[in-house]
C-alpha cells in the first residue's frame, strides 16, 4: 500500500497539471477574441470660446458621447482608460489636436 506522502504527492502533482491546462485554455481562448467598440460624438453647445495671450485657443463645449466599449472587456480585463481626442485644420496651422482627461470605464 502507498504512504501517505505518496498520495500526496500523487494528488498535488495531479492538481496542478489540471490548473496548468485550465490557465493554458484561458489563455489560448484569448487569441479568438475581436474586439470592435464603437463610438458617436455630437457637439450639442459651444459654451464659450477665448483666445489666450500666449496664442493658445481655450473652448469650453458640451458634447453627447455614447460609446459601446462591451467587446473590450473579456475575462481578463477590468477596467479601459477611454479619451477624446479630436483634430481640426485651420489656414494657420495644417494639424490641431485636442484631447480630454481620461476616465476609467468599470465593467
Amino acid at each position: 500500500m502507498h504512504s501517505f506522502g505518496y498520495r500526496a504527492n500523487a494528488l498535488l502533482t495531479f492538481s496542478i497539471t489540471v490548473l496548468a491546462l485550465i490557465c493554458a485554455m484561458a489563455s489560448f481562448s484569448d487569441n479568438f477574441n475581436s474586439p470592435s467598440p464603437s463610438s458617436h460624438v455630437q457637439v450639442l453647445n459651444i459654451n464659450w470660446f477665448q483666445k489666450s495671450t500666449q496664442g493658445n485657443d481655450e473652448v469650453s463645449m458640451t458634447f453627447n458621447i455614447s460609446a459601446n466599449l462591451q467587446s473590450l472587456f473579456t475575462w481578463n480585463t477590468k477596467q479601459v482608460f477611454v479619451f477624446l481626442a479630436a483634430e481640426y485644420e485651420t489656414p494657420k496651422n495644417f494639424l490641431n489636436q485636442v484631447q480630454s482627461d481620461h476616465c476609467p470605464c468599470h465593467s
